[in-house]
């Protein structure tokens, strides 16, 4: 035995009573609350209106010292995330103190391995001139004290002195020989050692003549003289690499004396930085081992064992704007200023637009030079994180993770803490190519990834290491309270973007209408859009209507011309339905009765224009196993929510009509002329409404129009879009003509999103259409069809004049009817 779940009669207010007011169609705001006269009068807007939650996020964001409290900022486009984010963060980095600047010099020992020196910020300019001015002193001072007496005398001793000491080793050894009787002859042959008579050589044949045992002495002083001169000359190199070195110690020495003062003024400067300390100091050995570099006609300079410059020797390198084609001496002491954070008054905010890998990380660049690729430190190029470090980086979430490779690496230099820059995909490829490989830089920003909520919840689901990299999720809200405070605070903000923007100062009246508009954008009366472009979109595009007007200020009318313009350049598909409708291509029936028929509502959204549409719905019905079919669903046109809502129907119908016996009806429900898919379930209540007209057969005024959602107990859901259907079904109207006796149905619980247009409102007060706010489908069946919905009695029994009777008998007498054909099929 069933129960009822709805009300006694006197429970359920009558259909006249479910007809809305035009108050309750249109909450106006009244300009009379603001106390200005134009939004001229208004300070600028600091603050992010009605974000309070995604603003404690951001700050507690930054604040928090912990790795990994990185932010997502997530919300719907057009809620000014970009530019309050960047607005925020600029106000944080002011407060805090300025970045140190970064520089990559060479590493005269390892080449492709340069050194990155930090340097408090605004250092690393002065430090580029400091090491440029140093290589021109040194260019001049150098090539003078080599030129000059004191260095040519010191090294002409040198020289002398090893001529003087070849000269008497020689001297020495031809003596000995002279006294044994042989002479060192030198010839253009070589030397020549030959026995001596009377201290003259004596020739060949003569000593031919002699004696054997004379001939062979002779013969073992020429060898022993041979082994002596033999002897010397292997001294000889020797001697040589002494007296270079002692010529090298020399030009160190004149090189120290040259160019010693200039480092040592260097290293005064900058003994608070301790790595730029060190690298003056590798300068200044550098250049005492290297002084040829700086000689003006210098022979090729000999590297100490193990030391090679491989940089080109022709690099073009713009640093500071200066173009720099220098000579080796300048290029191998240069320093490559990565970051400059001099212009910065407190740390640094950088907005990556476009992050791809090499934009984010940074890259190594490389010169074509006779077939070659060729690189070295001056070529090394910082990246965004390198700008941002010790501030923040805004990154738009989609376009990083549309580049390759940028998401992993970003997340690997979050967790490395170190910037380190590697050609894209190094780790994926198999045969490592040799090149640069920069000392790391240490990390300290905080990154802000914006993106919508479906990103971040996905990030979420497949991403195992996000949640560690960007604990801190700035949810922006796309709605807003609509009250005095939010009022102003929006009036205030529509003034700042006016005066920005240099366009026409709003009056309270046109402050009024937008917050109007807003409001119908957040479709809630008590609500505002968080959703500014939109609602800026239209102050500016007013502001062109008042300029057109002429008026001095953008008025409430301004607005409603902007709002005009903008449907009716987006309306061209929505017109020409319309065109099809009243053509009777489309068939929507505003008058008359039928059996299983209802006009239902839906919302096609076309970019950012939703217009409702009327549809028609049909139902059959006939003896059957209790099924009810929806034909959208069997034809792969219905999503899952509809056809949700179609299934609902059959559970509402046995819940209520059915007492102790299957369901013995076969239904059909479909969307006549329904081309394209179907979804949502807002059509569920006008589809049990043709269903039980089916059913019992009654026919249903089509002078209405009805959405709505239902659940099983037959209660009415809040539905979206209803501004829209509601409008949708009234255009169509208005064309044929308005009676008094149309209207729409809509669910109770959407009253507080109604913003309806003015000539919807104004057409209700003029009692010529009429908007019903139902809560059961009791009260949807007595407005449609006319007749009372009744009430189930102690037993479970509808009245017989009532609909819910005829429905009840009807599926009484189905149900007989399939025990008397089981019965029949058995006997049979």
């Amino acid at each position: 035995m069933n129960t009822s779940t709805e009300g006694s009669p006197s429970d359920e207010p009558r259909p006249a009573d479910l007809a809305l007011s035009p108050e309750q169609l249109h909450t106006p705001c009244d300009p009379s609350v603001f106390d200005f006269a134009s939004t001229a009068e208004l300070d600028d807007l600091t603050t992010m209106v009605g974000q309070e939650r995604a603003v404690e996020a951001l700050a507690f964001a930054t604040d928090m010292p912990v790795a990994g409290y990185n932010v997502f900022v997530l919300g719907p486009p057009g809620t000014g995330r970009h530019s309050f984010v960047r607005r925020f963060l600029s106000q944080q980095a002011a407060k805090r103190p300025r970045a140190a600047d970064w520089c990559y010099v060479n590493n005269f020992e390892e080449p492709r391995k340069p050194y990155a020196l930090a340097l408090p910020g605004g250092q690393g300019r002065q430090l580029v001139r400091d090491l440029e001015r140093l290589v021109d002193e040194a260019c001049t001072a150098i090539p003078t004290a080599f030129e000059g007496k004191d260095y040519r005398e010191r090294r002409q001793r040198i020289e002398d002195a090893f001529g003087k000491e070849q000269t008497a080793r020689l001297q020495q050894i031809q003596e000995r020989a002279r006294a044994q009787g042989i002479a060192v002859i030198f010839s253009p042959q070589g030397l020549v050692f030959s026995p001596l008579r009377d201290g003259q050589p004596r020739p060949p044949e003569e000593i031919e003549k002699l004696p054997a045992d004379q001939q062979e002495r002779l013969q073992e002083l020429v060898q022993t003289i041979q082994r002596e001169f033999q002897h010397a000359m292997q001294e000889m190199p020797q001697l040589v690499r002494s007296v270079r070195e002692q010529i090298a110690e020399l030009d160190r020495e004149m090189a120290m004396l040259a160019a010693g003062s200039l480092i040592d003024d260097m290293l005064g400067k900058y003994r608070e930085s301790a790595s730029v300390v060190e690298h003056l100091r590798r300068v200044q050995a550098d250049i005492i081992d290297n002084v040829q570099l700086f000689l003006r006609d210098p022979a090729p300079p000999t590297a100490r064992e193990g030391k090679a410059d491989g940089a080109p020797d022709a690099l073009v390198r713009s640093l500071g704007g200066a173009q720099r084609t220098e000579a080796p001496a300048r290029r191998r002491y240069a320093v490559n200023l990565v970051v400059d954070n001099g212009g910065c008054d407190g740390a640094p905010l950088v907005a990556e637009d476009h992050p791809t890998y090499q934009n984010i990380i940074g890259e190594t660049e490389y010169l074509a030079q006779m077939g070659n690729l060729v690189t070295d430190f001056s070529l090394i190029k910082g990246g965004a994180l390198h700008r941002a470090n010790g501030g923040y980086l805004m990154v738009d979430a989609r376009l990083l993770l549309l580049q390759p490779f940028a998401w992993e690496a970003l997340k690997q230099v979050l967790k490395s803490k170190e910037i380190r820059i590697e050609p894209m995909g190094q780790a994926y490829n198999s045969i490592r190519t040799a090149g640069l490989e920069p000392q790391p830089i240490p990390l300290s920003a905080k990154v802000v990834l914006i993106g919508d909520r479906s990103l971040y919840y996905r990030l979420q689901a497949l991403d195992p290491e996000f949640q560690e990299w960007f604990r801190v999720a700035a949810d922006f809200d796309d709605r807003m309270p609509r009250d005095r405070e939010h009022d102003l605070l929006m009036a205030q903000l529509l003034g700042t973007i006016a005066r920005q923007e240099q366009l026409k100062a709003l009056s309270p009246s046109g402050v009024a209408r937008l917050i109007e508009e807003s409001s119908r954008m957040a479709a809630h009366s008590g609500r505002l859009s968080a959703q500014v472009r939109h609602t800026a979109d239209v102050m500016r595009e007013a502001s062109y209507c008042a300029g057109g007007a002429d008026n001095g200020l953008i008025e409430a009318a301004d607005v409603q011309c902007a709002i005009d313009a903008r449907v009716r350049r987006a309306s061209r598909l929505r017109e020409r339905m319309q065109e099809e409708v009243l053509e009777n291509t489309l068939l929507i029936d505003t008058d008359g009765s039928q059996v299983g028929q209802v006009n239902g509502l839906s919302v096609l959204q076309l970019g950012d224009f939703a217009f409702g549409r009327p549809s028609r719905i049909t139902a059959r019905v006939s003896l059957g196993a209790g099924k009810v079919l929806d034909i959208e669903r069997e034809t792969k046109l219905g999503g899952p929510l509809h056809s949700k809502g179609v299934l609902i129907l059959a559970g509402f119908l046995t819940g209520r009509y059915v007492r102790g016996q299957p369901l013995a009806l076969s239904a059909s429900l479909v969307f006549e002329q329904s081309y394209g898919g179907v979804d949502g379930d807002s059509a569920s209540m006008g589809e049990l409404i043709a269903l039980l007209s089916a059913i019992a057969d009654i026919p249903i005024e089509q002078r209405y129009a009805i959405t709505g959602s239902i659940n099983q107990h037959g209660r009415v859901q809040a539905i979206g879009g209803a501004n829209e259907k509601i409008e949708g079904f009234f255009d169509l109207c208005k064309a044929r003509g308005l009676t008094g006796d149309q209207g729409v149905l809509v669910p109770h619980a959407n009253i507080r999103h109604l913003m309806l247009r003015e000539e919807v409102v104004r057409a209700v007060a003029e009692r010529r259409f009429t908007v019903y706010a139902v809560s059961s489908v009791d009260q949807a069946l007595e407005i449609m069809t006319g007749r009372p919905a009744g009430v189930a009695d102690a037993a479970g029994n509808f009245g017989p004049d009532t609909v819910n009777g005829a429905v009840q008998a009807a599926l009484d007498k189905l149900a007989d009817a399939r025990r008397s054909y089981l019965r029949h099929g058995e006997s049979s």
